[in-house]
């Protein structure tokens, strides 16, 4: 292999890291070190809501209910069992009074009200036998987590005469913050040895396999870090620390799949080892970087909105991804400046290899498929496409909801607290709307608005008003089920009837509709600033007006099994008894847009990869259809086994008890498989065949642009011997030049050529 002159091309990062690479391990070691001290008690301080909207009118509300009444507001829930007794029983009353006179003296807790206080038929059981203390426990989420650590032990359970169980949004949210935590811990047990085993044999080298594995834990530690700093000023979602993981591995792994089988390619060619890193980082690391940022851009769209739950998950989402580039381009190329010709050490596919193969031979097989495909490239096209789109059809059919308790596992003590609550008490004691009334007003007035909701549609009753001042509110049951679409309705009925003083509705169903608007009003600039960014930055790789929406609507089209299934499972309920969840009938409504923006990214992930290569081999030929074989010949191994191991870290993810957290992992890990085995593998190349040479068209204007500030990965550096050939304008002839080296000639979809030299294989 002829010398390269990799001199001031590397850039400064890649000069630093090839000059010292022991220095570079050891400040990662020591970074890493670091951030394992930052990050611990992250998932202490992180919260499990998030879904509502902080300027709605239900958020205001209910902020207001709760500084003046906030016995309106009840977040914990005390069932209290009688067992063979009645809760009136004279005894029972006694205790019960008692238990109730301990809670109200306990610090944070206020709106003590209990069925013995105020005999409301809503806080008794139906059979008599059980009945409620409600209570408002102050402040935010991880205060009020705190507050139900410290009373829960001196409740709960046996309590003189009676039973004690913890109920309400407080206990919930604790329960699954907990369960997450244990199945986060338990997710990366799991994947953690398989992707391993995986890496094995997808590089042969143990060693290898390793080093994908440390650029995900620097990663994921990183963030982690990263979160916990986050927490000092802004929410954070529990629900993030899934993202991390997930991404954080499967990031991790694409990166340092894309470089370490360049760099071992490079040693393969013969080149020596400082020279195969920096050509390993010229090209390959540029497209890592250049994916990274595709990636990163879509995640942050999730910063438009604004619940902080769908926030949590761009902080979360941009510092992985970031982190992973960062180390995928400082921890593994001085790891192989080490290593050497020692990366390939340990090969535990030795005895399973044929001593005749070539590894040249690697891909041919993706070549062919490809070849194959363009043969028959409408039949492919529009045969995919009508299949994608009819997986899609049942997301058509989507309604949209709010997490309960439903989200935990059937044998969650507070799930069947919530559960006997619902089954044994007359009304929807969780249900309620409340009616916020500020200003002052007559005695008259306040009748006269009551009579008017009470005669509205889906009203089953109206209480109040409680007044406090120039402060009252009005309780609301509805006919129908607290989120339902009747429930929702009879909201917007409530808020169009006019007062003569401002009000303002609130409850699970005044909350839901405020999210629903939410979500609706900032989704298009969302979508439009990823749809933006991602032609710009495809159009900056490929210099093509053609490639980046055709990249904007293959990467839609890979995500429409996945929002389909979303629906017909988690929705419909088809599955629940194989994957162990129960459906509430709906899907919780920021969950989507998670899911939307994390596998646009990774789509746009692979398709840089695919393009990448596809635009070096063009830009070679200038054959078209070779080109698109040869990428699909080179990266096709690569993408395949990238998406199976990120597939693997989703699915245990998706092992979580949690129903949100299992549709996340499971929905994406079906994103990612279909977007590797059918989008990249059948539509890329047969679309990419019925556009033509006309695929790579562009304005004069935008390809001046191009030309000047574009990006790709095969920027040509000329070898000495190419160098003295262009002098006198003939090669040397020593098969140094392109197309000398090896038997195949170019674009022959088998055979080495130089080409090969600066392409990975899988």
């Amino acid at each position: 292999m002829s010398e390269v002159n990799t001199g001031p091309r590397l850039g400064g990062w890649t000069r630093f890291v090839t000059a010292r690479p022991r220095f570079s391990l050891l400040l990662t070691l020591v970074i890493t070190a670091l951030a394992v001290f930052a990050g611990s008690g992250a998932a202490d301080r992180m919260s499990s809501g998030g879904w509502a909207d902080p300027d709605a009118e239900s958020t205001y509300a209910t902020k207001v209910l709760e500084r003046e009444f906030p016995a309106s507001q009840p977040n914990l829930l005390l069932l209290v069992d009688s067992g063979s007794r009645t809760v009136d029983d004279p005894a029972v009353a006694a205790e019960a009074e008692r238990l109730t006179g301990r809670l109200a003296a306990e610090k944070g807790i206020t709106g003590i009200g209990s069925y013995w206080q105020t005999r409301a038929p809503a806080l008794r059981a139906e059979d008599g036998r059980q009945a409620l203390i409600a209570a408002r426990i102050e402040g935010d989420e991880k205060t009020a987590a705190a507050v139900l650590d410290r009373i829960a032990p001196e409740y709960r359970g046996t309590q003189g005469l009676l039973k004690v169980s913890f109920g309400g949004p407080v206990a919930v949210q604790h329960e699954m913050q907990e369960i997450i935590q244990e199945d986060l811990l338990r997710a990366e047990l799991i994947a953690l040895p398989v992707t391993l085993v995986l890496l094995v044999m997808v590089f042969g080298s143990a060693v290898a396999a390793l080093l994908p594995l440390a650029v995900g834990v620097v990663a994921i530690l990183g963030t982690n870090a990263v979160l916990r700093g986050l927490t000092e000023i802004a929410e954070v979602s529990i629900f993030a620390q899934n993202l991390t993981t997930a991404l954080g591995l499967g990031l991790a792994i694409d990166y340092a799949l894309f470089i370490v089988r360049r760099f071992r390619e490079e040693l393969a060619e013969g080149a020596e080892v400082r020279e195969a890193v920096g050509v390993t980082l010229r090209t390959a690391g540029r497209t890592v970087l250049f994916s990274a940022l595709t990636v990163a851009v879509s995640l942050a769209a999730m910063m438009v909105f604004p619940q902080y739950f769908l926030q949590s998950f761009a902080y979360a989402g941009i510092a992985v991804v970031l982190l992973a580039a960062v180390a995928a381009l400082v921890l593994l190329p001085a790891a192989l400046m080490l290593l050497g010709h020692r990366v390939n050490s340990l090969d535990l596919r030795r005895l399973l290899r044929k001593k005749t193969r070539k590894p040249q031979e690697e891909g041919v097989g993706w070549g062919r498929a490809a070849a194959l495909v363009m043969r028959r490239a409408p039949l492919f096209a529009f045969g995919t496409a009508i299949v994608l789109v009819l997986l899609g059809l049942p997301f058509l059919g989507a309604k949209f909801g709010t997490a309960d308790y439903r989200q935990l596992p059937a044998g969650a003590d507070v799930r069947i607290v919530q559960e006997e609550i619902r089954d044994g008490f007359p009304g929807n004691p969780g249900g309620a709307l409340e009616i916020l009334a500020e200003g002052r007003a007559t005695p008259a007035e306040y009748t006269a608005y009551r009579d008017r909701i009470a005669a509205l549609p889906g009203v089953r009753r109206i209480d109040g008003p409680v007044t406090s001042g120039t402060h009252g509110y009005f309780t609301v049951l509805s006919k129908d089920e607290a989120v339902d679409e009747a429930t929702q309705r009879l909201v917007r009925d409530i808020r169009a009837e006019s007062a003569p003083f401002d009000t303002s509705v609130t409850g699970v169903a005044a909350m839901l509709v405020d999210s629903k608007t939410a979500i609706a009003d900032r989704l298009p600039w969302a979508l439009g600033i990823i749809m933006v960014v991602t032609l710009i930055l495809v159009f900056l790789l490929t210099g093509s007006v053609l490639i980046p929406i055709q990249a904007v609507v293959l990467n839609a089209l890979s995500l429409t099994a996945m929002f389909g299934a979303m629906v017909w499972v988690f929705q419909d309920g088809h599955l629940s008894g194989l994957l162990a969840f129960t459906s509430s009938g709906n899907i919780e409504t920021t969950v989507p847009v998670v899911m939307f923006c994390v596998a646009f990214g990774l789509s746009m992930d692979y398709g840089v990869f695919l393009l990448s290569r596809i635009k070096e081999e063009y830009d070679r030929g200038g054959d078209h259809e070779q080109a698109v074989i040869f990428g699909l010949r080179r990266t096709g191994g690569l993408i395949t086994a990238a998406a199976v191991i990120l597939a693997v870290v989703m699915v245990a993810i998706g092992t979580s008890r949690v129903t949100n957290t299992k549709m996340l992992g499971l929905g994406l890990a079906l994103a990612v498989l279909m977007d590797a085995m059918v989008v990249r593998s059948l539509l890329v190349p047969a679309v990419m065949k019925l556009t033509g040479k006309a695929t790579w068209w562009a304005p004069g204007p935008l390809r001046r642009f191009h030309d000047r500030f574009g990006l790709s990965e095969g920027e040509p550096v000329p070898s000495e011997a190419t160098k003295d050939g262009a002098k006198d304008g003939s090669g040397d002839g020593s098969g140094d030049g392109p197309g000398d080296r090896g038997d195949g000639g170019p674009g022959d979809g088998t055979g080495p050529s130089a080409r090969d030299r600066d392409t990975a294989v899988v």
